[in-house]
């Protein structure tokens, strides 16, 4: 009796559920991308000196620097802040790609806040926030779900404009968008897939938090037997239409 008590609650709607779902899926896209090596590579029959780079990490193979005055051989994979790089560091680091490494580093931080957020709605942890505040941790999660997907929209537009440029890699005809600037895009997408769907979400809460308000101030003016029946109805069907 005592956890049928207990589990009277009203649980999580289905559209919670899915756009949670979403935002995992695209969480999980992100973070391969993130760390992923494999934003551009070459093309393996062209045999060059570059071989493949991420957001972090570049990889050679027996490089030359053609405006580096020692005779000095890049040779193998490293991450980009490093010492090995340090001489090149500015001509492997231009700002449009500092600029893209920015917005991925704070889609990801959104997206793992949301994340927090929707998995607080969910299990409904802590019981008696969540059940007040719904609506704003629905809110909160459709913001920083909706900024991910327009910041790795913004930083995959920006990579892909300017990829190919002379003045960066050599050889640019020889490369192509490799695995991890794929996920990134596929994050993007879904991660707007999952805002369109916390948005209406929360609009349904926040109008399901105005009618209980209003039955709450009709109580003060009518019989209490009426507005009790009203309200328990109106829960009812949160609980048990709104999951169907």
């Amino acid at each position: 009796m005592a956890v049928a008590a207990d589990n009277e609650y009203p649980k999580a709607s289905n559209a919670t559920l899915i756009g949670a779902s979403v935002t995992y899926i695209a969480g999980l896209f992100l973070l391969f991308s993130f760390a992923g090596p494999y934003w551009i590579e070459s093309y393996p029959e062209m045999f060059t000196s570059f071989k493949r780079m991420g957001l972090w990490e570049y990889c050679f193979d027996h490089f030359r620097f053609p405006a580096y005055q020692f005779d000095k051989l890049f040779h193998g994979c490293h991450y980009i802040f490093s010492r090995e790089f340090y001489v090149i560091r500015e001509w492997l680091l231009p700002g449009w790609l500092m600029a893209v490494q920015s917005f991925v580093t704070l889609a990801l931080i959104l997206s793992l806040i949301a994340q927090i957020l929707l998995a607080c709605v969910i299990v409904r942890y802590p019981l008696r926030t969540v059940l007040r505040y719904e609506w704003i941790f629905v809110s909160f999660a459709f913001f920083m779900v909706a900024v991910s997907s327009v910041c790795l929209f913004l930083a995959v537009a920006i990579f892909g404009g300017n990829c190919y440029r002379r003045d960066w890699l050599l050889y640019p005809s020889f490369n192509v968008l490799s695995w991890s600037y794929a996920f990134s895009v596929i994050a993007s997408i879904l991660f707007g897939i999952a805002a369109l769907l916390l948005y209406l979400e929360a609009a349904k809460l926040y109008e399901l938090r105005a009618e209980a308000k209003n039955l709450v101030a009709q109580m003060q003016h009518s019989q209490p037997e009426h507005a009790l029946n009203q309200l328990r109805d109106q829960l009812h069907q949160q609980r048990y239409g709104w999951n169907t």
